[in-house]
């Protein structure tokens, strides 16, 4: 059974109000706990989520199309010419492989046919992909209210005249184990009407491909506000990581902590601080409450693995060209451990897909926070950890240290999310020249009593805007960071401070809410970066 709709984007912390709020309205056990794997009961055809009307389909890739029927009913699937068969297994199920398709913006019907006959209209064929992760996935164009909704929605919303832009939106859902199926709120074509409930990142990074290539854009929204990274990981894929122990600890030391009593306190606890924050919101001030933490139960979707098997498995192994990833903020306190979850995550769900390195593109987290706090850098470490994981193959990162909002945990200019998104695939995917990524650091040297910083991705030469670059540092022996100032010289930067002279380290925008003004000449952000390990 899936939850009630809530406003997700009503927390501004850690990116979680939009999964205590579902989880307040549900009255804590909303979230259905499916075990999705007993066999079909009963004889009639059904298809799996991503097959209803107004379906995009994968272009250029074998389309696996499944669902359930009566045990060994034979299945036909007809769609564009094409007629294939299967046969249900003795659980029911099927799956049967329609050969690449090309690109069409004409609507045909799937005819999937057993004892009974379902007919799924206006079917089209473009790029389909998947947006994943947790709130900040999870903004949509207008969520209503003044405070979450993307700049300028108004005008959005007005301009989203984009039939051939389609979303399915995976209903929120917490598993034991890997389910079969999922509920949809179905296919949407954009139009003024029903874009506000589009993921805001994965729209505009739909539209700049839409503009670019002239197809139909699917996208599959399988977001939940707050939800940490191991939530979104099978049982095997976290078992096989070396903090696989921890992990499983931290959960059952959290559910320990949520005796009866306590998870009765906490609708009261959460509706109070959603009040206040309305307050707040309406007079420019802060909330004086502090953010209640969600109860650890079995239906909570902290769960670990509990969402890859309501939301994640059920799309498998449906024809994507890839995922979208905006993830990170539920697991700043534990940094350190990110880089391998991420790249453990990325390659069970490769698995999973069976389509090879499907493209694995992230946002790495904006500016949050106290501009001032240098001791506590984990929203600093989580960002380090996301750049770690581009060493896997066919990844890449859309950098947004620049336009976040020090207080607000959601930004709100989602539109150049997505455009930088879109740049990436563009580049990688789809064979478009044009530069997809900030500067990146590429080393150090000494020289005198400065550090010469070059980096790759600089094109024509590095800029800062408003003149100076900003968060730069260096430290000497003594491993002590200092403000410091830079000379641009093309693609490279002599750093310096007087307080280190002997400079032996530099880093960049490495705080939580730096301010960040370094770019290259597309007008693309640096990658924040530091040269030591301290």
């Amino acid at each position: 059974m899936s939850q009630r709709r809530s406003n997700v984007l009503s927390a501004r912390r850690r990116g979680q109000g939009g999964a205590l709020l579902a989880v307040l309205l549900s009255g804590l056990v909303g979230a259905c706990v499916s075990t999705g794997t007993r066999p079909a009961t009963h004889t009639e055809v059904a298809l799996a989520p991503l097959f209803s009307d107004h379906a995009v389909l994968q272009r250029g890739k074998p389309v696996p199309i499944w669902g359930s029927a009566g045990p060994s009913d034979p299945i036909t699937v007809t769609f564009r010419g094409q007629t294939v068969r299967a046969t249900a297994g003795n659980d029911g199920r099927w799956m049967a492989y329609l050969a690449p398709l090309a690109a069409s913006s004409d609507p045909a019907d799937l005819v999937v046919a057993g004892q009974n006959t379902v007919t799924v209209h206006d079917v089209l064929v473009g790029e389909v992909w998947l947006c994943s992760g947790q709130s900040n996935m999870e903004f949509t164009v207008d969520s209503g209210g003044e405070v979450y909704r993307v700049d300028h929605a108004d005008a959005e919303e007005a301009a989203a005249n984009y039939p051939l832009i389609r979303q399915l939106k995976i209903e929120r859902a917490v598993a034991t184990e890997p389910a079969t199926t999922a509920k949809t709120s179905g296919w949407q074509p954009a139009s003024p009407s029903t874009v506000r409930e589009f993921t805001a990142v994965g729209y505009f990074f739909a539209r700049d491909i839409h503009r670019a290539l002239g197809v139909p854009v699917g996208i599959i929204l399988s977001s939940w506000g707050g939800t940490p990274i191991e939530s979104w990981m099978s049982d095997a894929a976290r078992g096989s990581t070396s903090g696989a122990g921890t992990l499983d600890l931290r959960w059952r030391k959290a559910m320990s902590d949520w005796p009866p009593e306590r998870v009765a306190r906490y609708p009261a606890e959460m509706e109070a601080w959603q009040k206040a924050e309305k307050d707040a919101a309406a007079t420019h001030a802060k909330n004086p409450l502090h953010w209640p933490n969600p109860p650890a139960t079995n239906d909570s979707p902290a769960r670990p693995g509990g969402l890859f098997n309501a939301m994640i498995a059920p799309l498998q192994p449906g024809a994507i060209r890839g995922v979208l990833w905006y993830q990170g903020e539920a697991n700043v306190e534990h940094a350190g451990e990110y880089a391998e979850l991420l790249a453990t995550l990325i390659h069970s769900w490769r698995a999973g897909w069976g389509q090879g390195e499907l493209p694995f593109y992230l946002v790495q987290l904006a500016n949050f926070g106290d501009t001032d706090q240098l001791t506590d850098r984990g929203w600093a470490r989580l960002r380090e950890a996301q750049a770690e994981v581009l060493g896997v193959p066919a990844t890449g990162m859309a950098v947004t240290i620049d336009i976040g909002a020090a207080h607000d945990i959601h930004p709100k200019n989602k539109q150049e999310v997505g455009r930088r998104l879109a740049l990436v695939a563009k580049a990688q995917v789809y064979g478009i020249p044009g530069e997809f990524s900030g500067p990146v650091f590429d080393g150090a040297t000494r020289e005198g009593n400065a550090l010469r910083v070059r980096f790759t991705h600089a094109g024509a030469g590095l800029i800062a805007r408003g003149g100076a670059v900003t968060s730069l540092e260096v430290a000497g022996a003594d491993r002590v960071f200092h403000p410091a100032s830079e000379v641009i010289e093309g693609d490279t930067m002599l750093v310096s401070s007087w307080e280190a002279n002997e400079p032996m380290a530099v880093r960049y925008a490495w705080t939580n809410s730096p301010l960040a003004n370094l770019y290259n000449g597309d007008g693309l952000p640096a990658v924040p970066f530091r040269s030591d390990n301290w």
